[in-house]
């Protein structure tokens, strides 16, 4: 068991700002090119990454991490680096773990829902079929596709580092289906989580801790540290 597993969202990306946009207007087209796992930051994402960096040095020596593992996606190593290097502190090098990759969506990647309709007219259809836990877009994964890689992710955190303070920078879909996983949650729990606490937010914090031989939350999707938008 870990002593303590620190979840964040990596900071804002430059899809967050556009896909929001052109989701609103309704548009085909959104304005990122190139592939998913490249994406940037924003500017506000790197101020994000850098109060991230803020709190984790105002924490007791005693509950800094030991151990840090991104995603391998740029936004998510980004928000470490950044993150790191505004902390002044020696943290630790982190590493990248392919289990962590936001959820692929396959064919559906950087499409708005507007072109998904027009190009992909069955998916709704499939979609609805299949319910939103199993349903897999074309080529890419299902939310069950992800605890599944996230259950193996967290068994090899338990064998590699028992007793130690592990921080993981990663995807809002990683976030949300780790409380799945380590809290043992169906999907309808898992539904309530979002209606209750919203979307997970970028560059937010969740905690859990080791609490009579399990991991507990202490606390869920807290942007606190961030400055006001």
């Amino acid at each position: 068991m870990v002593a303590e597993l620190i979840l964040v969202r990596h900071g804002q990306s430059l899809a967050n700002v556009a896909f929001a946009a052109a989701d609103a207007d309704g548009l085909m087209e959104v304005a990122v090119s190139g592939r998913d796992a490249e994406v940037p930051l924003t500017e506000t994402g790197e101020e994000q990454a850098a109060a991230l960096g803020r709190w984790l040095a105002a924490l007791p020596d005693e509950h800094r991490p030991q151990v840090a593992i991104t995603s391998p996606y740029l936004r998510a190593r980004e928000t470490w680096r950044i993150a790191a290097e505004a902390s002044g502190l020696d943290l630790p090098e982190p590493t990248t773990d392919d289990r962590l990759v936001d959820r692929l969506m396959g064919e559906l990647e950087l499409l708005t829902r507007a072109a998904i309709a027009a190009r992909f007219p069955d998916e709704s259809g499939r979609r609805a079929a299949a319910g939103e836990f199993e349903y897999t877009p074309p080529g890419g994964e299902s939310f069950a596709d992800i605890a599944v890689r996230l259950r193996s992710f967290l068994d090899d955190l338990r064998d590699r580092h028992p007793g130690e303070r592990v921080i993981v920078v990663a995807h809002d879909a990683v976030v949300l289906m780790m409380r799945a996983v380590i809290e043992n949650l169906d999907w309808d729990e898992v539904l309530a989580v979002e209606k209750e606490s919203g979307n997970v937010r970028n560059a937010s914090i969740t905690r859990f801790a080791a609490a009579s031989g399990k991991l507990t939350l202490d606390r869920y999707n807290v942007i606190d540290h961030l400055p006001p938008t």
